[in-house]
């Protein structure tokens, strides 16, 4: 299956994700299989991470997008995690500070966007400005209707200087949402994870899926795509998000740098040294 194309949004086309499965899981019904998939697409991609922090001509941003336990952590610990920390940043956004609040909604956004050669994942991301704040209405919907054609001027110029996004909003039912919260709550080493907003949260479930059904659409668009991943199966959304991740650095067409220096002499150098009284 090729999942770029099964689960990336068409620009400009409806979203209604109430008729997307969250449990699917395509052709791989094998848990196994799976994750030996993944596990080779990840040495794959962690090779041309590598070469695209040594040319230094592009970079990628990643966007992760989820409701409460939809697993933005488990995707950077199990896929981001392939790529090396060095040409590799995971940023998380809170509520905005009293600082950020005194500056347009994209400040604190742009200066974290990848230079050349890096991988950003935003850990949520500018999307929140038009999601948490529509469903609790902390700012006007003059203001936040205007965020949409903002957000998407704001990506064209990032893609203009070469930097290549990608958008994934982790797709769980409100059923596996309630069973991973419960496993929090069993799991000592997990219990950190739980606040009482997770579960008052869940009362605006339809909102949340209203301002992403909307948001989805409006901004996805060819060169900066959305994808809605079925996150039910933690295995499943590992890999697809590999294999898109993966298919978008091969069509960069990354190339290893060639040597500003010459290896020959190097060389002769290292083993005239080497042949040298000790």
């Amino acid at each position: 299956m090729n999942f770029y194309e099964e689960f990336r949004i068409p620009p400009g086309g409806p979203v209604r994700l109430a008729e997307r499965d969250p449990k699917d899981t395509g052709q791989d019904q094998d848990k196994a299989a799976a994750l030996e998939k993944t596990e080779a697409l990840k040495q794959k991609m962690d090779l041309l991470q590598f070469r695209l922090y040594a040319e230094q001509k592009h970079s990628l941003l990643i966007c992760l997008q989820a409701l409460d336990a939809g697993g933005k952590d488990g995707v950077i610990r199990h896929v981001i995690g392939a790529m090396n920390p060095q040409g590799c940043r995971v940023v998380s956004f809170k509520q905005p500070t009293s600082e950020e609040l005194t500056h347009d909604f994209l400040w604190r956004v742009e200066r974290q966007t990848p230079k050349k050669g890096e991988v950003v994942v935003f850990n949520r991301s500018h999307y929140e400005d038009v999601i948490v704040v529509r469903v609790h209405n902390l700012v006007p919907q003059s203001l936040w209707s205007q965020r949409y054609d903002q957000i998407n001027d704001f990506e064209r110029r990032l893609i203009a200087n070469d930097t290549h996004i990608l958008k994934f909003y982790l797709h769980i039912s409100k059923e596996e949402q309630l069973k991973r919260f419960k496993a929090r709550l069993e799991n000592p080493e997990r219990q950190w994870k739980i606040s009482e907003a997770d579960y008052t949260e869940r009362e605006f479930w339809p909102d949340y899926q209203g301002a992403y059904e909307e948001a989805l659409s409006r901004c996805s668009t060819e060169a900066a795509p959305w994808f809605v991943i079925p996150a039910d199966h933690k295995w499943f959304r590992d890999l697809a998000v590999s294999q898109i991740i993966l298919e978008t650095l091969e069509r960069l067409g990354i190339q290893t740098p060639k040597p500003s220096v010459d290896i020959a002499a190097i060389k002769r150098k290292y083993h005239e040294a080497k042949a040298a009284p000790q």
